[in-house]
């Protein structure tokens, strides 16, 4: 096997960072207004806003994570693709629209249409923060696993370093380029990561004829411990009824969570229209399909070329399956070029996610809870808010990703579709759909998700209890599933119905109706995207 050169490395993530700073400056200078930092101006088309969703979407753990699953545990890492796929459906048809006529920035916007405005943002912004921290904790994972394999570095410390290094690169590329920056990195990173993806997908099938047959008894060949068992299910959630139920579980995580998301809910505000908020749906989930076949080539081409024996024993582990297929295939120049697409893929998405958290701190907590929305015309204090709040961000993400160093990146962005489907869907979803929906109920289903999905994830072998736990050393857990999807997301939409029922609160007919029409038509939204 070819070496990797850490020398040749470094320049192409130099080139790359290099071309999307110069990006993220020259995007910045039109950023004047809170609707420019934190909307993009809305000046997106739907076709661009489609390919910048499928940048966002398609994170560290769709590339790395995913790729090292199939190599790994055949079948079932595979799901992880599928589920992630199918979760669109739910969003293009529940939710996209909808929101882009109800809301303005955030997520809280929309909860808050119909309800008391200061408790439900508050719990609206806390529940953003929560995913966000969570999905930030999988890429900066990965950023160190990634890094670490290209630059040879095996002590914790060193991978430390490079998960503090992606942090500050990533809060520059927020404070600097704002929405609209952030945007044009991440149409940047889609097309290099799915070019990337399909180059190396055609590569592999070569080797095996374009016969993906051969490829997979290939794989099969060369993992003597697993042999058939790549091929069916089972492998990994198949051996006794508890991981069956947790296989279960992650399915429903993945499949609920995407419509919960904040920074991807938020991109269906960069577009001027529904309609292309609509658009851009239908263009994330071609290119994202399109993609996810690609991974299913490369995990088992990891697997027949690599071996799980060397995947395995690499700094990153299975996060290093997609790097290590590429070093074999064209030696360190394509490892170079494929791990720069991998960092520019952590760092797009971190940076998104930032932008997003801090959007929702700002915007919710500050200009409406704080301020009482009486922030000025051009909200110019908000977007000062907005950046002191992503260094924050920043700074914590970098402390938690040196703590999760090492866990599977696709498992870690598992857990956070979890806490989004728990604590954002179900309360979305009665917003936009139930006329009796108040905001006892709204704040019973937002704060219950969440804590229930959060201690959960506590008590869960993800954290303590196995080889494999991010604290190996300590043993607290009580509950034996590793995603806790398919208890806690029945329990948000329950809360939110008894929050409801049991409250004297009554919801506002008015509103309830005027949101309605709005959703359904888009008559009236003009009025609440003014600037």
């Amino acid at each position: 096997m070819n070496e990797s050169s850490p020398i040749l490395n470094i320049s192409i993530f130099g080139v790359f960072v290099l071309i999307t700073l110069f990006v993220v400056i020259r995007a910045s200078r039109n950023t004047k207004t809170a609707a420019d930092y934190l909307a993009a101006g809305r000046a997106f088309t739907g076709p661009q806003n489609g390919i910048a969703i499928a940048g966002d979407y398609l994170s560290a753990a769709s590339f790395l994570g995913i790729a090292g699953a199939i190599a790994l545990n055949g079948y079932d890492g595979f799901l992880y693709s599928i589920g992630f796929l199918v979760a669109w459906l739910v969003a293009l048809l529940l939710v996209a629209e909808l929101l882009r006529n109800t809301g303005k920035y955030t997520m809280g916007d929309v909860l808050s249409f119909r309800m008391r405005q200061r408790p439900v943002r508050a719990a609206a912004a806390t529940s953003t923060m929560a995913v966000s921290f969570f999905y930030l904790l999988a890429q900066m994972a990965g950023a160190g696993g990634l890094v670490a394999l290209l630059l040879g570095i095996t002590g914790t410390g060193g991978q430390a370093l490079v998960i503090a290094v992606v942090g500050a690169l990533m809060i520059a590329y927020v404070l600097i380029g704002g929405m609209k920056g952030t945007t044009w990195v991440q149409i940047i990173k889609a097309v290099l990561l799915i070019a990337g993806a399909g180059i190396m997908t055609v590569w592999v099938l070569g080797k095996y004829g374009f016969n993906l047959s051969a490829l997979l008894g290939a794989a099969v060949d060369n993992a003597p411990k697993a042999g058939e068992k790549l091929l069916g299910p089972g492998l990994q959630y198949g051996k006794t009824g508890t991981s069956k139920l947790d296989f279960l579980s992650l399915a429903l995580a993945l499949v609920l969570g995407t419509a919960g998301l904040p920074h991807i809910l938020m991109r269906f505000y960069t577009v001027p229209t529904a309609k292309e908020a609509r658009r851009s749906v239908v263009w994330a989930i071609w290119l994202i399909g399109i993609f996810y076949l690609f991974t299913l080539v490369l995990g088992y081409g990891a697997g027949a070329l690599v071996g799980p024996d060397a995947i395995n024993a690499a700094p990153g582990k299975a996060n290093s399956a997609a790097p290590l297929l590429a070093l074999e295939l064209g030696g360190p120049i394509l490892l170079g070029l494929i791990a720069a697409v991998a960092f520019a893929t952590i760092l797009a998405v971190v940076a998104g996610l930032t932008i997003t958290a801090s959007a929702s701190f700002a915007h919710d907590i500050y200009a409406n809870i704080i301020k009482k929305g009486n922030g000025g015309e051009d909200k110019t204090d908000e977007v000062k808010v907005a950046r002191i709040t992503a260094i924050v961000i920043g700074i914590v993400s970098i402390g938690g990703g040196i703590v999760a160093n090492g866990q599977n990146v696709a498992f870690l962005v598992a857990l956070a579709f979890a806490v989004a489907a728990s604590a954002n869907l179900p309360t979305i979803l009665y917003s936009l759909f139930w006329k009796r929906f108040n905001t006892s109920g709204a704040l019973w289903s937002i704060y219950g998700g969440l804590i229930v999905t959060i201690t959960l994830i506590i008590l869960s072998p993800a954290v303590s209890g196995t080889p494999t736990s991010m604290f190996k050393n300590a043993d607290f857990d009580l509950f034996p599933l590793s995603n806790p999807g398919i208890v806690s997301i029945p329990v948000a939409f329950l809360l939110g119905y008894v929050g409801t029922i049991l409250s004297k609160d009554k919801a506002d007919p008015a509103k309830q109706a005027e949101m309605e029409v709005r959703s359904l038509t888009g008559a009236g939204a003009e009025k609440a995207i003014a600037h």
